[in-house]
């Protein structure tokens, strides 16, 4: 097993390379700022916790940093308890490991922050009654989770396995993680699992080849790490490097056209 595991990264870090390159010369994707002097400012996108006193539950994504920017996207939970003042954010960052045990991190941010100046994505929201206990699970999920000690850009874990580790014990929230969100299929050393969004069934190789079939993400086939899809339920198709392209479905209805 080990042996294929090795066989299918290099096979897809060629393949990956590949597709980097044909996505810069034909513009598709734009550079990324300096991460020391990027904006971490919020994008207005999470009501203001002083004026809306309901329970909330956001999910985000955007660019990842730098390089890793041209291939997808980083992702975490932002939930705010009822009448609570703050947001909480939880949020698995690779690079804490150069210093600490674990990667996850639970703090007070702002939920809506972009991330090393790129611009972030609404990906799911729940709002109101009911969205404490939701609250609660979530909170039990992140601190279960089990590859905080260990981070890989790819195939994973990485903040996008978090996020969709979490979405599996939630699936009240109906996660579609779009294609750029690399990292979500990967189950380590299981071979089934349900889907990201809780729903459905999956079936993935160390994250780097599988397929997923559910009501909330549609048909994705997983070559090498990358994700090719359709989503009948909300009519977009899903593709490596660009992300969703149609409409964005947020608690399981389509909720604007865009593309990650």
């Amino acid at each position: 097993m080990k042996g294929l595991r090795r066989g299918l990264k290099i096979a897809g870090a060629g393949f990956a390379l590949g597709a980097v390159v044909l996505m810069l010369a034909a513009g598709g994707v734009s550079g990324h700022e300096d991460w020391r002097t990027a904006s971490r400012e919020p994008v207005g996108l999470a009501p203001d916790p002083a004026l809306n006193s309901e329970a909330i539950v956001q999910v985000y994504g955007a660019r990842a940093v730098r390089w890793r920017g041209y291939f997808g996207i980083h992702t975490w939970i932002a939930v705010k308890s009822k009448a609570a003042k703050h947001y909480t954010v939880y949020e698995v960052i690779g690079w804490r490991l150069r210093w600490s045990d674990s990667a996850l991190v639970i703090r007070e941010r702002a939920p809506d922050g972009r991330w090393f100046g790129n611009a972030p994505e609404l990906l799911a929201e729940k709002r109101g009654d009911g969205v404490d206990a939701l609250i609660a699970r979530i909170d039990q999920a992140a601190r279960t989770y089990p590859h905080a000690g260990e981070y890989s850009v790819w195939p994973g874990p990485n903040s996008n396995t978090f996020t969709a580790w979490v979405a599996r014990a939630v699936p009240e929230l109906e996660l579609d993680l779009p294609a750029t969100a690399i990292g979500k299929d990967y189950l380590a050393d299981s071979v089934f699992a349900k889907a990201p969004s809780g729903s459905g069934m999956q079936f993935s190789l160390f994250g780097l080849l599988g397929l997923i079939v559910s009501d909330v993400e549609g048909l994705e086939v997983n070559v090498l790490g990358l994700t090719f899809g359709l989503n009948p339920f909300a009519p977009a198709i899903k593709l490596p490097l660009l992300g969703r392209v149609g409409p964005v479905r947020i608690n399981g209805a389509v909720a604007a056209e865009n593309a990650s």
